[in-house]
């Protein structure tokens, strides 16, 4: 554990995308693979690769390479897609509706449990049979319900306000696609995301192209 602790952010965020293609091998029927096959693939340099493996104990052999099946399952345990997750989505406006609707979510164990939104014409609606429910009704449904993890999803202004009742009821573990950083305590987990900002690196790179 105190090793893990050490590990930097930026190769466990290399680890979804080498679990990513080695699912693009399997599905292939392909069952062995090399550091450099995989460098080819996620344009990570071969050494890069081995570095971000050997944190975790390798699992290569010299000579034969990796064995794609064992190797998918083993990164899988370390970002945790060996267990089942129970997840709800507040704000179910187009970002919201698009993430239930993402077939990627439920192929990786995430059970979407719950959808919430204030907006009165849409609650009672569902997507994916999952009922949108009255956004007041969430801590009543935290409390009698298992949840692990909250995706917000909500305006600017009202997020804020939305984490800090998901955190008061239990929740640990929070997916942000709200436009501004949440603050919580040390004891949640919290991943912003902002499509902005990826947006910006795209057009930073593609004018530095145009050049």
């Amino acid at each position: 554990m105190d090793k893990e602790k050490k590990i930097s952010s930026a190769v466990i965020r290399r680890l979804p995308k080498y679990y990513r293609y080695l699912k693009e091998l399997l599905r292939k029927d392909i069952y062995k693979t090399s550091s450099k096959e995989l460098s080819q693939m996620t344009g990570f340099s071969a050494s890069q690769i081995r570095q971000d493996l050997n944190n975790f104990g390798g699992f290569g052999q010299q000579g034969f390479g990796y064995d794609v099946y064992n190797l998918s399952n083993e990164i899988g345990k370390i970002i945790g897609t060996d267990k089942s997750y129970n997840i709800i989505i507040v704000g179910a406006g187009n970002i919201g509706q698009a993430i239930a609707n993402y077939t990627g979510f439920y192929e990786n164990g995430y059970k979407l449990v719950a959808i919430f939104d204030k907006n009165p014409k849409i609650v009672g609606l569902s997507i994916r049979n999952v009922i949108i429910q009255d956004i007041d009704e969430i801590a009543d449904f935290l409390e009698h319900n298992a949840v692990d993890l909250a995706v917000i999803c909500t305006p600017k202004n009202a997020c804020q306000a939305t984490a800090n009742v998901l955190v008061e009821n239990g929740i640990r573990g929070i997916w942000n696609f709200a436009p501004t950083d949440i603050k919580v305590s040390k004891d949640v987990v919290i991943e912003n995301v902002h499509l902005n900002e990826s947006l910006f690196s795209l057009t930073y790179y593609y004018n530095k192209k145009q050049q």
